[in-house]
């Protein structure tokens, strides 16, 4: 084989670049070192050096998310796009509540404005240094809620002005679509959809192939998240004395499942399509809280393999025996995590809408169900598909 067939053979990696700068060294010596000057093949050879390990960063992506409540930083090793083939090289994140300053006063407040913008600058200089990343790898993004702020263009022309950078502002109507792109393998765009259980709501989608090599995106979404159905719940709950009472709440949260179950229904009777899709992803804080109470291991891979049997025994576990997770959580960091985030009210409404989900797709037991472990890339992995000529986003 030939070390340009080498070089571009899908096993190589690039990123062994010591492998392959010997490999091109070899290859000038023998052939040029006979017809040039010592001193004018030594600049070719150092000329060659330098635009391979350049060459070698175009597979590296990094992306700045300024959230809802903290600013997140990621940077990717992608090898293969198509089957979210990626490695995270680096995870940052930094809570800050922007929601709850753009809430009460409408707008970003100075303090915001001025931290989130030393934080961008900070993050993207440390990405630079360290990983060496094409300028238009890098992406700088804020969620939708930022589009309520009367003074985002405040923050996104002094982010503009200190990093030459845009900052783009995630479209609420395109956030269930950027989701899905992010979430799913692009390998399996056409035969799957994602459920994602967020605070609010349920969203996601799938994607519908139609003629000429285009593609639609069918939005899905349920009006429960876990926060609006434990809320919707205790209201159900006369006694005020009672509001608190696990006992009463896991009752009434019984009492309500119909309702869920309808939502849910409605949802899955108007796609007909999800009938035929033989994987179903799910994302989320309430996929995430199973995934790390039940299965108390640190799985490596992007995708967990999910059950029905384990989802229901998690649910008894929840509901009956809450100590083992509160005990798991003393030595378990990624446990203690979900506790500080969510009571246990909070997870039994996160599992009934994982449960009732599942329990209302058609054939699910010919179908395979996936965690998406890394949702916190999700949005970076789609501006990468969307920018890839090996993945269709044509919708």
């Amino acid at each position: 084989m030939s070390i340009f067939a080498l070089a571009n053979a899908p096993y190589f990696e690039w990123e062994k670049n010591q492998l392959l700068n010997i490999l091109y060294f070899k290859f000038y010596y023998n052939t040029m070192l006979k017809k040039n000057n010592p001193q004018i093949l030594f600049f070719i050879l150092v000329s060659l050096f330098f635009s391979i390990n350049s060459f070698s960063q175009k597979s590296i992506y990094a992306g700045i998310e300024i959230g809802r409540r903290a600013i997140k930083v990621s940077v990717l090793d992608v090898n293969n796009i198509r089957k979210a083939d990626y490695k995270i090289l680096s995870f940052w994140t930094d809570r800050i509540p922007f929601a709850d300053h753009i809430g009460a006063n409408g707008q970003l407040t100075q303090e915001d404005i001025n931290k989130t913008s030393v934080i961008v600058v900070d993050q993207l200089k440390k990405i630079r240094t360290d990983y060496k990343i094409l300028d238009e790898n890098i992406f700088i993004v804020a969620a939708p809620v930022f589009a309520s702020a009367s003074n985002v263009d405040v923050l996104k022309n002094k982010i503009k002005m200190l990093t030459d950078k845009n900052l783009d502002v995630l479209n609420v109507n395109e956030e269930a679509k950027t989701l899905v792109k992010g979430a799913m393998p692009p390998v399996d765009y056409a035969n799957a959809f994602l459920l994602d259980i967020g605070a609010q709501t349920t969203k996601g989608g799938y994607i519908d192939e139609l003629d000429d090599n285009k593609l639609e995106f069918i939005p899905l979404e349920l009006d429960f998240g876990t926060m609006t159905l434990t809320d919707a719940v205790k209201k159900t709950v006369a006694n005020p004395n009672q509001a608190n009472d696990m006992s009463t709440y896991q009752e009434k949260s019984f009492d309500y499942n119909p309702i869920l179950r309808k939502k849910v229904k409605e949802m899955i009777d108007a796609n007909p399509l999800l009938a035929k899709k033989d994987k179903v992803y799910l994302s989320g804080g309430a996929v995430w809280a199973f995934s790390t109470l039940y299965y108390n291991e640190n799985v490596k891979e992007h995708y967990v393999t999910l059950t029905m049997e384990d989802i229901i025994n998690y649910d008894a576990i929840l509901k009956n025996n809450f100590n083992k997770f509160t005990n798991l959580a003393k030595t378990n960091k990624e446990a203690e995590r979900v506790l500080k985030t969510y009571d246990q009210a909070y997870l039994i409404s996160a599992n009934n809408i994982l449960t009732t989900c599942l329990e209302g797709i058609p054939n699910l037991n010919s179908k395979k169900v996936y965690f998406v472990k890394d949702g916190q890339v999700t949005w970076l992995i789609s501006y990468i598909a969307d920018r890839s000529k090996k993945v269709n986003t044509n919708f």
